[in-house]
């Protein structure tokens, strides 16, 4: 008897209708496009603390997955009291509605405009030196801030970069935002590619950006995460170690009192190696995981706590 077919991935799923552009599509799309026309025509600031505000009211009024974000803030920071959780809380979704915005705004700017954008980043000579070695990097960044402009940090400033992403359901939403990457010099890097090309990347040098704090579901190792073990990809650590590549963790959050105007800071993440592949690939994760616990609780109201990041508990009898 032939064997029932196997369910596809939601990945696969989108990948074969990729080609496909429908109706539904181009009404999407067209909306998308006149709501950034119509932020664009506003002064910068306005349309930044518009999107703040929005975010605000997804999070404090219409509660959007605002039961997520507080189940997530209370394991994070159980010893605060509840009113510094929600006062956190209302101001990720601020955060999350101003840089969604400023994500739509800034996409396409030239290589001078991001660096303005971008003063002075923190750690950018040793990402650079990194760099020029020429063995490649992982520049590792989460949802925090504006995280798209980490990577658009380091391609502004000459970092050949290759960003891994998955592909957009909406063919023209998807093919916008791989014409704004390069424009900047990014290259995409499909996520179903991605072992195969990130290795191809690194071995020619480049620097191979991704986000890397989603939950990983049961591939992922287990390390601790704000306090509790969190299910997290093991891709980077095993690319960087596999490539002989350094390893970074980079950040951009906006300045205080200067929207559209962020503070950057990179640092390479070290762990000390075993010369057992599964162990140093444990290790490296649990480094790059502990180096976001600490900006997370430095800036918890920059974070996502929108994700279920403690979704799948770790196995029976331990990590």
């Amino acid at each position: 008897m032939r064997s029932p077919p196997k369910r596809r991935s939601r990945s696969a799923e989108i990948s074969a209708v990729a080609g496909r552009v429908t109706l539904l599509h181009r009404l999407e799309y067209l909306a998308f496009r006149g709501a950034v026309a119509a932020l664009r025509a506003l002064p910068e600031r306005w349309a930044l603390a518009l999107g703040g505000s929005v975010g605000w009211l997804a999070g404090s009024l219409l509660r959007v997955r605002r039961g997520v974000a507080d189940a997530n803030l209370a394991r994070a920071f159980p010893d605060r009291d509840p009113r510094w959780r929600d006062r956190v809380a209302r101001a990720s979704y601020r955060t999350l509605g101003r840089e969604a915005v400023a994500t739509f705004l800034f996409a396409g700017e030239p290589a001078e405009r991001v660096r303005a954008r971008t003063p002075d980043p923190l750690g950018e000579a040793a990402l650079l030196e990194a760099v020029r070695a020429g063995r490649g990097v992982v520049l590792l960044t989460g949802h925090f801030g504006n995280w798209e402009m980490a990577g658009g940090a380091a391609a502004a400033r000459g970092a050949p970069l290759a960003a891994v992403a998955a592909r957009q359901a909406n063919r023209l939403f998807d093919d916008a935002l791989v014409a704004n990457r390069a424009r900047l010099g990014i290259a995409t890097i499909r996520r179903g590619d991605a072992r195969r090309e990130v290795m191809r990347a690194l071995r020619e040098g480049r620097v191979v950006g991704m986000v890397a704090d989603q939950d990983a579901r049961r591939r992922g190792a287990f390390v601790d995460f704000l306090g509790t073990p969190a299910s997290t990809v093991r891709g980077p650590a095993l690319f960087a170690l596999r490539a002989g590549a350094p390893l970074f963790l980079g950040t951009c959050v906006a300045l205080p009192g200067q929207p559209g105007r962020y503070r950057c800071e990179v640092e390479e993440v070290r762990c000390d190696r075993t010369g057992d592949v599964a162990e140093d690939v444990r290790r490296l994760t649990a480094a790059h995981a502990a180096a976001l616990t600490e900006r997370v609780r430095r800036e918890p109201e920059q974070y996502f706590w929108q994700h279920r990041r403690w979704r799948t508990p770790p196995p029976a009898g331990g990590v």
